[in-house]
């Protein structure tokens, strides 16, 4: 039997299909999916995903195959590509009847039954002579303020690196940036943690990326703000079409201490789509809800997929993006889920404050292309009132199916 190369996951169950959009934590309209939902729009099915480290081989490794050809004969003696997946046997495919299998290929563990009941025997989808080999957590023993980006995209779970002529999957470049795409100086604006205080913990491997508009830095550590604002960068330039708009509640243009981690990513050959997780927090709950010194975090996708706003795949079911306003905002004195998540942290120890839970967004990609993906977070209107956002549990889609747009609550936070 042909072995059907999907992880079934079901994203829709595990982070809840139903949103709201409210500012403050109401509810409303909780049961009324809208663009922005995950499994909402181009009918998406279970989105089945596969960890950032599985396949593409150890980080760096070199295969000894020569990908110099590009998958198209260059002679009438070379091999054809007959499954069209740019990859020809003679540049290492190992099974050239199968489009899911070659040396760009995300590396797959199946351990669902089939629509026949089977769980399909395993395979060696990225043809490095391993069955079903995974990369080993990637970021155990970064240091908390370490400013290296690679070590950022580690942060986050994306372990493979990739370089210009190899034409496996992986990380091709990283770089800490300002608003407008120029190199970051180092800051305490960016830390490596691995936990949020006692009651927030990575989504995955064993650290997490912050990125903070003051400092990302837990209560007291050195470092640390221990106020509710300080400053890094000062005035910077946000990248055009943003801060977002919000009709209702219309930002400042103005920006401040904007600070973001940009990635140029080749993508697995087999992968529909990928997802990430986030959580955000702010001292500008609850004074200045729907007000134009709303800071924002957002996550810049290039090229733009369809459902995005200007590239942007971070926002409730009503476009609001993530700030204060988002519908999402429900960790607070009195919120849906308490005000646990800031203990420690450092926000509400020194004045009023709250978060969003963990979110999870997910965006449909084209396997083999070329990703650069920018997770910023800025100050809007002023240097006041920080704001931090936590970016973990990257993982790639490839279920060979539609992925959407979308953002939901993660539904049982580790």
């Amino acid at each position: 039997m042909r072995r059907q190369r999907f992880i079934y996951l079901g994203l829709c169950a595990s982070v809840g299909a139903a949103l709201w959009s409210s500012s403050g934590c109401s509810a409303a309209s909780r049961d009324q999916p809208a663009p922005g939902a995950i499994g909402g729009g181009g009918g998406a099915t279970s989105a089945t995903t596969a960890e950032a480290g599985a396949g593409g081989g150890p980080a760096g490794a070199s295969s000894g195959i020569d990908f110099g050809h590009g998958g198209a004969p260059s002679s009438e003696h070379e091999q054809p590509d007959k499954d069209g997946d740019g990859f020809t046997v003679e540049d290492g495919d190992c099974n050239d009847d199968d489009a899911n299998v070659n040396p760009g290929a995300l590396e797959v563990a199946i351990t669902e039954p089939d629509d026949a009941g089977v769980v399909p025997e395993p395979a060696d989808e990225d043809c490095d002579g391993e069955i079903d080999d995974v990369l080993p957590t990637c970021d155990r023993n970064i240091a908390p303020a370490d400013f290296d980006a690679m070590h950022g995209a580690h942060a986050v779970d994306l372990c493979a690196k990739a370089s210009p002529g190899d034409r496996r999957w992986g990380v091709l470049s990283a770089a800490y940036v300002r608003g407008d795409g120029s190199r970051a100086e180092p800051t305490p604006a960016v830390g490596v943690l691995d936990s949020f205080g006692p009651n927030v913990h990575v989504q995955g491997g064993d650290r997490m990326l912050v990125l903070s508009t003051g400092r990302a830095r837990i209560a007291h550590w050195p470092g640390a703000c221990n106020m509710p604002d300080c400053t890094n960068y000062g005035p910077g330039e946000a990248p055009p079409g943003f801060p977002q708009d919000n009709p209702d509640c219309p930002p400042s243009s103005n920006i401040n201490d904007d600070i973001g981690l940009e990635l140029v990513i080749r993508t697995p050959t087999n992968a529909t789509g990928y997802e990430f997780a986030f959580k955000f927090y702010t001292f500008e709950y609850p004074e200045f809800i729907c007000d134009h010194f709303n800071d924002q975090f957002l996550a810049l996708a290039t090229p733009a997929p369809p459902g995005s706003l200007n590239g942007n795949l971070s926002f409730d079911s009503l476009g609001n993006p993530v700030s204060v306003n988002i519908g999402f905002f429900d960790v607070c004195e009195g919120c849906d889920l308490g005000a646990d998540e800031l203990e420690g942290t450092g926000f509400g120890l020194w004045d009023d404050a709250g978060a969003t839970g963990w979110l999870r967004t997910q965006a449909p990609v084209k396997g083999g292309e070329e990703l650069k993906l920018r997770f910023m977070i800025f100050d809007t209107g002023d240097e006041r009132l920080d704001s931090t956002a936590l970016v973990d549990g990257f993982k790639w889609v490839a279920n060979g199916g539609t992925v959407a747009v979308g953002t939901a609550p993660v539904e049982d936070p580790q």
